[in-house]
């Protein structure tokens, strides 16, 4: 049976101590037939001598300037001949068997355009991380969850998120996109820049009739917050003002007009405990994010999206915020499963 064509890409902005760390194991652990490409986005450090130095047979693809993650894969995948692509983070060490389980699954589930395997800690590998855990979903509020982790509560991984599972995101931390998909929707929204482009180019691949899944079997360890940090205002500036862009470019109407309103109070919130906890550049953040969007929602609202009347797969049809904190609904097994759109 013939294997099909995988390029595994790392996005590179002066990651060079990532590179060193970790791109060992990713030539160690990938199989034979996987070719590796490493983007770089126009770093600043060592990143390109050092790989010319110890790696001179890795194909490198030189972007001229940082176009973040969406416009740098963007520009990058457009150079490279695949069946799949696996965008990986230059911050993740890959044991042995982590791109086959998913690229099988794949192949056998052909109405399935992306995914991810299960991310666990590489700080604490018997902890779920942060960005992805096993599988993304959504409140109606375009506030981000996963199985494995609700706002910063991760869990131990005991086996309790181990089925394979369609859900509304896969991380860009390890995606594994099917490339023929990945072009029929355009590909990333390079205005993202970074943060939350993968979620807007899943819900789009939804939109379209695709599906995404999380197959768990295959598994990484990611570093996290390689490139941005928490306290990065710019970090904050992006998360606030891409949420909102989610939402205007694919909630349904009838969900959207009203939610809005509510979703902008409690971004007011958010900048209000910044300004109290002494963090005024964070909720300045947020005050230019909600500038950004208003700016750019007729031209997010109506760019002729497609977007359907129905939510997605795997919209928590409430308000996470409400559950964890006033409900203490503390993980996703805690979470009326029933209230999940197109529950599988």
């Amino acid at each position: 049976m013939t294997k099909p064509r995988v390029a595994v890409v790392i996005l590179n902005w002066n990651g060079k101590s990532f590179l060193e760390k970790f791109l060992p194991s990713v030539l160690e652990n990938s199989p034979e037939w996987v070719d590796l490409v490493i983007a770089d986005n126009a770093s600043t450090d060592d990143s390109l001598a050092f790989l010319s130095a110890w790696y001179p047979g890795l194909r490198l693809i030189h972007l001229e300037q940082n176009l973040g993650y969406a416009g740098g894969y963007n520009a990058a995948l457009e150079k490279i001949k695949a069946d799949y692509f696996v965008l990986l983070n230059s911050d993740i060490e890959v044991p042995p068997n982590w791109i086959e389980p998913v690229i099988e699954y794949m192949e056998a589930h052909t109405q399935v355009a992306a995914a991810q395997p299960k991310i666990l800690s590489w700080q604490q590998h018997t902890h779920f991380e942060y960005a992805g855990a096993s599988g993304g979903f959504l409140d109606v509020l375009a506030y981000p969850f996963c199985r494995g982790r609700v706002f910063g509560q991760l869990e131990a991984d005991q086996g309790q998120y181990n089925q394979p599972l369609t859900v509304l995101w896969a991380t860009g931390a390890c995606l594994f996109v099917r490339a023929s998909a990945f072009w029929e929707a355009g590909g990333f929204d390079a205005r993202f820049f970074a943060h939350m482009e993968e979620i807007d180019l899943c819900w789009r691949l939804q939109n379209k009739g695709w599906e995404v899944a999380v197959v768990p079997k295959a598994q990484i360890f990611h570093v996290g917050g390689g490139t941005l940090p928490k306290s990065s205002p710019f970090k904050t500036f992006l998360n606030f003002r891409n949420s909102l862009w989610l939402l205007a470019k694919n909630m349904p109407a009838r969900y959207f007009y009203p939610l809005l309103p509510v979703r902008l109070g409690l971004d007011v919130v958010a900048a209000v405990k910044f300004l109290l906890s002494g963090h005024f550049a964070d909720a300045w953040a947020v005050g230019k994010a909600h500038l950004a969007f208003f700016r750019h929602l007729r031209e997010m609202r109506y760019r002729g999206n497609g977007i359907p009347k129905i939510l997605p797969t795997g919209i928590y049809k409430g308000s996470i915020a409400f559950s964890h904190f006033i409900r203490r609904k503390m993980t996703y097994g805690d979470l009326n499963q029933a209230r999940f759109s197109g529950k599988n």
